[in-house]
């Protein structure tokens, strides 16, 4: 999962790891999330994302980190958000050789076809909201597919 690391992407983390937890299924995976930019490294996600998991009784622990080169070598999927997500996944991936993840948008799961999720950083708890049930939406089809 990619861009500041503290809004979506903590959120589709928390999500998909609670999922795959109801599951039983967590010791077949290996979930993270990461920034495509520099921005917030070290930064926990932003308070807004973490009172919509609390409601939700999702947990969510994370610290921003940037997306190595590693991750593109060792995970099988890395899912984005957005086309300017996309677009620096595909530019980084192709100077990594043996690149092994297939890198797509996490919205090509969505069975309401909403392709992108929007960045809620500017805007108030219902576009956290909205984040929080295209990824619930996105993540349970992924999961479905490849468990």
């Amino acid at each position: 999962w990619a861009a500041g690391n503290i809004c979506r992407s903590p959120i589709a983390e928390a999500v998909f790891r609670k999922l795959v937890t109801d599951e039983k299924l967590e010791n077949k995976w290996r979930i993270d999330s990461a920034a495509t930019s520099t921005y917030e490294i070290g930064s926990p996600p932003d308070y807004r994302g973490q009172n919509c998991m609390k409601k939700h009784g999702i947990p969510m622990s994370h610290i921003a980190r940037q997306i190595t080169k590693e991750d593109f070598q060792t995970f099988d999927h890395i899912l984005c958000m957005d086309e300017s997500n996309l677009r620096d996944l595909n530019r980084k991936s192709n100077q990594v050789k043996d690149c092994k993840a297939k890198i797509e948008l996490l919205g090509t799961y969505d069975p309401q076809k909403q392709l992108i999720i929007e960045d809620p950083y500017y805007g108030n708890e219902k576009d956290f909201e909205t984040v929080y049930e295209q990824c619930l939406r996105c993540c349970k089809a992924f999961l479905e597919k490849y468990h």
